[in-house]
């Protein structure tokens, strides 16, 4: 959506990474989650939502070679691409919106740390888990975390969708198995704690 767009440009032009209540110096649990599906190297993996931030350095240091970043901002891609220098071209880079973006390929791996609980109309949450569910291929994961029952309802602004563990596992009910799903507190730069709902599914084999 248009104004969404503005409104993170306008956020990412404003504030460096670090100072997002969403920065997290380690990615910890985005890439135990990743290192648990026991996937290859070369596996085709698209962080959604990724801002400007760091989990696909982290990846890159790993040795994944078949990276993509998306998000809605060109003003994060960009400062994205900068720090990152020559590497970034070791990546492939979509400016766009994650409800409705259109795919070109399927992935191995799809992960959405805190993208998905901005899509509060039943729509957008519809859009993006029939784009997703198309987008991983079969035996295929997804990662996804969402603020829980207990964390903020709003981030940066704008008002999100909580879910519980269970709500969670419900999207997915069909066609996928539950690898892995918890709780965890994240503290922000300021030292506010937010509670996350994490999880890890797998796509069926027989699906396409």
């Amino acid at each position: 959506m248009e104004n969404n767009k503005e409104h993170w440009d306008k956020v990412y032009g404003e504030k460096p990474c670090t100072e997002t209540s969403w920065y997290e110096p380690m990615p910890e649990t985005s890439l135990t989650f990743i290192i648990e599906s026991g996937l290859e190297k070369d596996a085709a993996i698209i962080d959604i939502g990724a801002g400007d931030c760091i989990l696909v350095e982290f990846l890159l240091a790993r040795g994944y070679t078949n990276l993509t970043v998306l998000d809605i901002s060109e003003k994060a891609v960009a400062r994205a691409k900068e720090r990152l220098g020559e590497r970034a071209k070791e990546i492939e880079w979509i400016v766009a919106d994650a409800s409705n973006f259109k795919h070109q390929k399927q992935y191995d791996l799809w992960h959405d740390r805190a993208t998905f609980h901005f899509l509060t109309s039943a729509g957008q949450v519809e859009n993006y888990l029939s784009n997703l569910k198309q987008a991983v291929k079969p035996g295929g994961f997804v990662i996804l975390g969402a603020f829980s029952e207990t964390g903020p309802s709003k981030c940066s602004g704008l008002e999100i969708k909580q879910y519980s563990v269970m709500e969670m596992q419900q999207l997915f009910a069909e066609g996928f198995t539950t690898i892995n799903c918890r709780n965890f507190d994240h503290k922000t730069p300021l030292g506010k704690v937010q509670n996350f709902t994490f999880c890890s599914f797998k796509k069926e084999k027989n699906l396409q």
